[in-house]
């Protein structure tokens, strides 16, 4: 018996080793995100190439290819905000705007929680949305370990831990969002309050 578990686990060894092999092109490690050089005349082209990048990368729905793409958008909004400040409706298109929201939705804990005082003032001047608000302030509780207040993270196919389960629909309607059973629908996950 033992022989013939020792066998399996050997061929199971074997078998990702040489899966991982084949396919390490796609493991990539990008690094730490860093400052890098960016021109502040020319930001708004480079949002507007982060933002496509960063749609085309979520619609392929295949993050490891797309990884280093995905580190180099994230750079770049960081870059932009630390060498340039974070742009206004003033300076920038919504979409542009929106390249920087999701450069921070997308990058480490670390640097969501640094920059999420930019986004509350970006909010509160009419630059971002509301639900932008309400999705990083969820993500941000989910990396801190806390219920998240607005219901718009999953994590492993389950709502992630809700505070205040029974009135979540009225936090939601005040951040212009839909209902939380609309919203998991879409996950093909019930909402139970309880």
């Amino acid at each position: 018996m033992k022989k013939i578990l020792l066998s399996i686990l050997t061929i199971f060894i074997v078998s990702v080793s040489i899966f991982l092999y084949i396919k390490r092109d796609n493991f990539v490690y990008v690094g730490s995100v860093d400052i890098i050089d960016v021109d502040c005349s020319k930001k708004l082209q480079i949002l507007s190439e982060v933002y496509e990048s960063d749609q085309k990368i979520r619609k392929a729905n295949d993050l490891i290819k797309h990884a280093k793409e995905d580190h180099r958008n994230q750079e770049l909004v960081i870059s932009i905000i630390e060498k340039c400040g974070i742009p206004t409706l003033n300076e920038v298109t919504q979409k542009e705007m929106t390249a920087i929201w999701l450069g921070l939705q997308h990058t480490t804990k670390k640097h969501r929680k640094k920059y999420f005082p930019q986004i509350e003032k970006a909010v509160k001047n009419g630059d971002l949305s509301k639900q932008q608000y309400a999705l990083m302030k969820d993500r941000i509780l989910m990396d801190e370990g806390k219920p998240q207040i607005y219901g718009s993270q999953i994590k492993d196919g389950k709502l992630y831990q809700l505070e205040n389960p029974a009135t979540v629909n009225e936090r939601r309607k005040k951040m212009g969002m839909g209902t939380i059973e609309e919203y998991l629908k879409r996950f093909n996950i019930q909402f139970n309050p309880n």
